[in-house]
């Protein structure tokens, strides 16, 4: 009886080392593309070029991303899942060296966009692997664990790189970057056993799920809750300054804070998720246009917005994990395609809602930006209804 409970207790700790490390490395990816957007003002004034075309850096990695999505982890699924993510992670950190020493504008735009085609695969494993660990119907628990690591790397992104081009250089924002996921990539090295696949299937099989009309009716669901937070989200600092009367240095903390809130918003989801699924996702619509609501009915002074910003914060958290079980639960029997679908869909939402909240603020004012949210809630809640009421009818269920 011990020495069965001590080989459990074993199996508890590796797995728990191993999401350590898989939530580390989409920590240190996404701290890498989230984290120049703090530093393009350096970019621009070290190479020269106006913020415009620094912003490619930002534009051109997303669109490697959302392209990359649905093709990349489906031509690299039949591999040993560690040695696509050592490989991954080695690129990652090749590219950021060769940043650091960059001294053309183009270069730097090279090798921050060759990596951004491989970003989703290892996102799209993590997720697989992570899942693979869980006990069955836990599998949301261990995926909320992922996604922690992906809320961390887009909180601290921003704010370190941007620290340290401001109080040190350009260059040494690139080698934290770089450091960071040559560290990952060692212990994944060291600490991370083979991941081979035990059943290959082939690309036509995995294709055969965009047969699926509910695996469309998933994506189509998820472009919708995905523009639903990111198409507001986007406009937050600006809506806090112009609307809500917040300083420029009560701004940051406060999307500092937001981002704090993401990450136990993760958290919650993973049990949310585990015990009521299909509540949680049918909830969550409208739980965010109530916030919204709150904002277009007066709510968006200070220090009610600070409130706001906490509970929408949370709610983004358990956006992130309900778009990823929404689409994965659709294909179970694609994982690793069906991930890659997830990033896309998400990327989509984001250029989705914020293209329909600009266009808002053009005809309206930045007041009611919050339509675009409101819009794209009720698209997604009309969604989903559908889905369950075809879920029912088909006797499928979602846990």
């Amino acid at each position: 009886m011990e020495e069965k409970e001590g080989e459990e207790m074993e199996q508890n700790i590796n797995k728990s080392v191993m999401l350590l490390i898989l939530a580390t490395g989409v920590f240190g990816i996404l701290n890498t593309e989230m984290g120049f957007i703090g530093i393009l003002p350096y970019i621009a004034e070290y190479y020269q070029v106006s913020v415009v075309q620094a912003g490619w850096l930002i534009s051109l990695f997303a669109l490697g991303v959302a392209v990359a999505g649905p093709t990349m982890p489906l031509l690299l699924s039949r591999f040993n899942r560690k040695h696509v993510m050592v490989f991954i992670l080695g690129l990652f950190t090749l590219c950021n060296v060769i940043a650091v020493f960059a001294e053309s504008f183009y270069v730097l735009l090279a090798v921050r966009v060759l990596p951004a085609f491989f970003h989703p695969v290892y996102c799209a494993m993590a997720f697989t692997v992570a899942a693979g660990l869980a006990r069955t119907g836990e599998e949301p628990k261990m995926v909320a664990k992922i996604n922690m690591g992906v809320a961390a790397g887009m909180v601290a992104g921003v704010p370190i790189s941007n620290f340290l081009a401001e109080q040190f250089s350009l260059a040494a924002s690139m080698a934290f970057f770089a450091a960071a996921t040559m560290l990952v990539m060692l212990a994944t090295l060291w600490f991370i056993p083979s991941l081979p696949v035990k059943v290959r299937m082939s690309y036509g099989s995995q294709l055969a799920v965009l047969k699926k009309p509910m695996v469309w009716a998933s994506i189509v669901a998820v472009i919708f809750l995905n523009g639903s937070i990111f198409g507001v989200f986007n406009y937050l600092a600006e809506y806090l300054g112009a609307v809500s009367g917040v300083a420029p240095a009560l701004t940051s903390i406060l999307l500092f804070v937001y981002g704090l809130c993401n990450i136990f918003g993760s958290m919650l989801a993973g049990n949310l998720l585990t015990v009521r699924p299909l509540a949680t996702v049918k909830v969550f619509p409208f739980a965010a246009a109530f916030i919204y609501l709150a904002l277009l009915s007066g709510g968006s002074a200070w220090p009610f917005m600070g409130i706001v910003v906490v509970f929408w914060g949370i709610l983004a958290g358990i956006n992130g994990n309900i778009n990823q079980y929404w689409i994965s639960h659709a294909a179970p029997e694609a994982p690793d395609f069906a991930n890659g679908l997830f990033l896309t869909a998400a990327n989509l939402g984001c250029v989705l809602g914020t293209t329909i909240s600009g266009k808002f603020i053009e005809t309206l004012g930045m007041d009611f930006v919050v339509l675009g949210g409101l819009l794209c809630c009720a698209l997604s809640a009309v969604v989903i209804f559908i889905q369950c009421s075809g879920m029912k009818r088909q006797s499928v269920e979602y846990a």
